[in-house]
């Protein structure tokens, strides 16, 4: 990534996360985290009870700490903001159409360019709410990024199954789409989803690792992050359009884009900026929502005071994430830096090899009321080590 970032590290770019909040005080983030807003009971947008929004920001825009930023999680667009909007608190929390979609409004009313939606609908239709709020953004010019969801179906949850949002699945090390990874029909992208590190302040030492397409969600968003900083003048469209077409099937030969399992392949941020790719025409490639009503913009404002006072006949459950691990992701995805700290105990790896993995819990079940989330490294022995999304040279798949 160092040579993307010479070209861009989304500099000038907010991108919205629409989750559990973002501890903007975590060591990795400071500096990145706007004040946001609570949507949930007039609360603090930068508590994170869960650590699940915290830990999709720093994969978009972590920068490390220490010396040199040598130690910590430096995520895809180290330089844009992260505009965090709360719209639950706990796991067992609703997250109904009309909280998340107010605050898809706020996002797009306060300078969003990218909004991360690491949420899936748990089996139903996203109402009008949540539906008006994406028109909302797509007629503003905002990219609209959503996970595909964790159960495994052949068909993409909503509100990623709807038109023109960027629907993402998830691949593992790899390069195969993870076991669990909802697909099917309209199933944009993909990009790791597997043993991914983020900050994570529930934990005791202050990272996770974890399994779903929420991880892959927030690589996409970094990605468009960078597209936009490096070329302001692109629509949401364009910039969509750039996403896709420096895509790769990344060795599984015999696909068509768009593949149900991979859609039009896994991310590849580089080739996302640095490609020659025609802008194309500004409309967006995967469609536009078309709101039910004509007053949007005077709804911002009340969808969001009224948010808490309504109800909704479906559930939306963030794609958890959790565990404890480190890894370096270079080159066709991110770049996540633990350094090794030195510490008693029963050793680990050399500082040449490997990581120190720790025990994993069984299979997770992200859809849960009370999902696992992982657990504690006491050592903290987290060396460097190879790329573990390490690809063979790119088979485009277009």
């Amino acid at each position: 990534m160092k040579d993307t970032w010479t070209e861009t590290q989304g500099q000038g770019v907010t991108v919205a996360v629409v989750d559990s909040g973002v501890d903007g005080s975590h060591p990795d983030l400071t500096g990145q985290v706007l004040k946001g807003k609570d949507f949930t009971s007039g609360g603090n947008a930068q508590i994170d009870k869960i650590g699940h929004g915290t830990t999709m920001a720093s994969i978009i825009a972590g920068h490390g700490h220490g010396a040199g930023n040598a130690s910590g999680v430096i995520g895809v667009a180290p330089k844009a903001k992260i505009l965090p909007l709360r719209t639950l608190q706990t796991n067992a929390d609703r997250n109904a159409d009309e909280t998340w979609g107010a605050a898809v409004r706020y996002a797009v009313d306060h300078g969003a360019k990218v909004i991360n939606l690491s949420i899936a609908n748990d089996g139903g239709k996203t109402l009008s709410a949540g539906r008006d709020a994406i028109a909302y953004a797509q007629a503003h010019d905002v990219v609209v990024v959503a996970g595909s969801g964790n159960d495994g179906f052949s068909t993409v949850s909503e509100p990623a199954a709807l038109p023109g949002v960027v629907s993402v699945g998830a691949v593992d090390k790899n390069a195969n789409v993870w076991d669990d990874s909802n697909r099917g029909k309209g199933l944009v992208l993909t990009a790791p989803g597997v043993d991914i590190v983020g900050a994570n302040p529930t934990m005791s030492n202050g990272y996770g690792v974890g399994d779903g397409t929420s991880d892959a969600t927030a690589f996409v968003s970094g990605t468009a992050a960078l597209v936009r900083a490096k070329y302001p003048n692109l629509t949401a469209g364009q910039v969509i359009n750039r996403l896709i077409k420096s895509a790769s099937f990344l060795g599984h030969k015999g696909l068509k884009a768009p593949d149900e399992t991979y859609g039009y392949g896994i991310i590849r941020p580089r080739q996302a900026v640095m490609m020659d790719i025609p802008a194309g025409p500004k409309t967006n490639p995967l469609g536009q929502l078309t709101s039910s009503t004509s007053t949007e913009a005077s709804k911002g404002t009340n969808a969001a005071e009224q948010a808490d006072k309504k109800t909704s006949s479906s559930r939306n459950v963030l794609i958890l994430v959790g565990g404890i691990a480190a890894v370096l992701i270079i080159g066709a995805v991110v770049v996540v830096v633990m350094r090794r700290r030195r510490s008693g105990g029963n050793g680990g790896p050399g500082s040449g090899s490997g990581v120190q993995q720790p025990t994993y819990p069984s299979a997770q079940q992200p859809y849960a009321s009370a999902p696992h989330q992982g657990q504690n490294n006491p050592q903290g022995q987290f060396p460097q080590h190879p790329n573990p999304y390490g690809q063979q040279p790119p088979h485009q798949g277009q």
